[in-house]
């Protein structure tokens, strides 16, 4: 019996060239397997397990992860309010472990012998999935024909024309990556520093003019309900996008530290994650303590950094989530949101555990709690620790 081999398939010129190649140049017997984290209809799915089982797999198997995405992943990259260097909100770099995750499922289930991506050696998605392969089946062997064989993209066409496949290659001017928390826009103006993308690189553009409010409830730090309407995290994130897309908001380039060690930039669409993201983050400054504010920025930066990283399964991270599901027993509330045309504003909340409650004083006003007196002898024990300090060492004095 042939050894068998699951590859992660998208159905793009890389995977498809990896179907007839595994199976007439390394003799295996191909399952190809595609993994949906919100990139695909199911339209575009039937199409993908029909091209698979057209280049010659053994078998093909569409798995459905949104809400595995969305409950083990995206909830998190919500409670710490994560936006990569203050600006991303890791649309499609968060995806590819929960990928790389369910195609090593099917792995076992079918006792393959290998498993294979179409990752080229150039990016950082070859990294998210090799490492949770390797971490968790050391025992595979991990395939990746186009970065072994260093491949150029005629070389990948004039190989399946070869063997029959001329399927129709025509080459997007923008690399387009979508899944829903959002979609990654790469191009010729993303290779430089000064590049910007042109109005035609988006998916969406301001077909609304003048603007419109939403509000979204948050029950427990998740997102719950969208203008009074209750429904699941994942119908609320697309139906919140269905309606910002229209104003073409949640636009911006990323310049960040991949995994291999260079700069990269690219350019986005995330009308619905950003959105989401700003107005939680709204809500929990009603709702949580100084300190707690202060270690979820640290906490949510790092588990940021770590989720980019491929470092989903370091232990650290269960210890972050557990942290983040702490803080979020009281991030419930309701806020308002306005969006233009390429622009959003949150406005406001409303929340049963806000701390800027009136019963307890109203800022710049009045106080409830203690009076004008009460600040004097507070002032002075505040200052004292400066003062013992400053009457030591009057040569540092900042005048």
């Amino acid at each position: 019996m042939k050894q068998k081999v699951v590859l992660a398939f998208s159905g793009g010129l890389d995977t498809s060239f990896c179907v007839p190649y595994l199976k007439n140049e390394k003799g295996l017997e191909v399952h190809t397997v595609m993994v949906n984290t919100g990139g695909f209809t199911e339209e575009e799915a039937k199409r993908i397990e029909e091209r698979a089982l057209h280049l010659g797999a053994a078998s093909h198997t569409n798995i459905d992860a949104v809400e595995t995405y969305y409950n083990k992943g995206i909830k998190y990259l919500i409670f710490g309010n994560i936006l990569k260097n203050a600006t991303y909100p890791l649309s499609v770099s968060s995806e590819r472990v929960f990928q790389a995750l369910e195609v090593l499922k099917h792995v076992k289930k079918l006792g393959a012998d290998y498993v294979a991506h179409g990752s080229t050696g150039a990016g950082n998605d070859q990294v998210r999935f090799d490492l949770v392969f390797e971490v968790l089946a050391p025992e595979v062997e991990i395939l990746a024909p186009i970065r072994e064989l260093a491949l150029s993209r005629k070389e990948e066409i004039d190989y399946l024309v070869k063997h029959g496949f001329n399927f129709s290659w025509e080459k997007s001017k923008y690399s387009i990556n979508q899944g829903i928390w959002g979609t990654s826009i790469g191009g010729v103006e993303t290779l430089s520093s000064d590049g910007y993308l042109p109005e035609e690189a988006y998916i969406h553009h301001a077909e609304k003019s003048g603007e419109e409010k939403v509000s979204i409830e948050f029950e427990k730090g998740e997102p719950v309900a969208l203008n009074g309407k209750k429904m699941s995290p994942v119908q609320l994130i697309r139906e919140l996008a269905d309606i910002a897309n229209q104003y073409g908001v949640g636009r911006d380039i990323h310049i960040g530290d991949t995994i291999i060690g260079i700069k990269g930039r690219v350019g986005f669409e995330a009308a619905a994650p950003l959105i989401i993201v700003k107005a939680h983050h709204l809500l929990e400054k009603h709702v949580l303590t100084k300190n707690q504010l202060n270690w979820k920025d640290q906490i949510g930066n790092f588990y940021g950094q770590l989720m980019h990283e491929a470092q989903y399964l370091e232990p650290i991270m269960r210890d972050m989530e557990a942290f983040m599901d702490s803080t979020q027993e009281s991030v419930c509330g309701t806020v308002d949101i306005l969006l233009r045309p390429y622009n959003f504003f949150v406005l406001g909340c409303k929340s049963k555990y806000d701390m800027m409650s009136s019963k307890f004083g109203e800022y710049g006003e009045i106080n409830k709690s203690y009076t004008g007196r009460d600040v004097v002898g507070f002032t002075k024990v505040l200052a004292n620790p400066l003062k013992i300090y400053y009457s030591l060492h009057e040569e540092k004095s900042v005048e």
